[in-house]
C-alpha cells in the first residue's frame, strides 16, 4: 500500500519530502500548530532517544509498511516544531487514524535512522470538529 497524503492522494517519496520540507518551512502553519500544544505535552523537537514523553500534533501521512513480514501501520506526527513516526506493529489499519487527524500520544521515543519514533504507544483522537 502507499502512502497517502493529508490531501487523500497517493504520493511518492519525492513528493512526502517535498511537503514536509515546505510544512516545515511554513513558519505560520507551525506557529499555529505550536499554540495549540495542550499543558502537560512535549515538543517533538525536544524528545530524546528513550525518552517517555506525552506528545501531540497532526497526522500528516499514514501507511501500511510491513516490517519483517509483519503488518504495521506508520504514521508521521507534526506538531509544528518537528515531525516523530508513529508505529502501530501487527495493524493494518486503525479507526479514525488518517490524515488530517489531530492525535495525542505517549510512549518512550526511540530512534530510527536519527528520526523519533514510537512503537504501539497509547493515543487518543481528538473529536472531529474540535480540533
Amino acid at each position: 500500500m502507499s502512502a497517502i497524503s493529508s490531501s487523500g492522494k497517493p504520493v511518492g517519496r519525492l513528493r512526502r519530502l517535498v511537503e514536509r520540507w515546505s510544512a516545515e518551512m511554513n513558519p505560520r502553519a507551525a506557529a499555529s500548530l505550536e499554540e495549540a500544544q495542550p499543558t502537560g505535552c512535549t515538543r517533538i523537537s525536544e524528545c530524546g532517544d528513550r525518552q517517555v514523553v506525552h506528545v501531540t500534533g497532526t497526522l500528516r501521512e499514514v501507511a501500511l509498511r510491513p516490517r519483517a513480514g509483519v503488518p504495521a501501520l506508520e504514521a508521521e506526527l507534526f506538531d509544528g516544531s518537528a515531525a516523530l513516526d508513529v508505529v502501530w506493529l501487527g495493524r493494518r489499519e486503525i479507526a479514525g487514524i488518517e490524515p488530517g487527524r489531530k492525535l495525542i500520544a505517549s510512549g518512550r521515543i526511540a530512534m530510527n535512522h536519527g528520526r523519533p519514533v514510537l512503537f504501539n504507544p497509547k493515543y487518543e483522537l481528538r473529536p472531529l470538529g474540535q480540533e
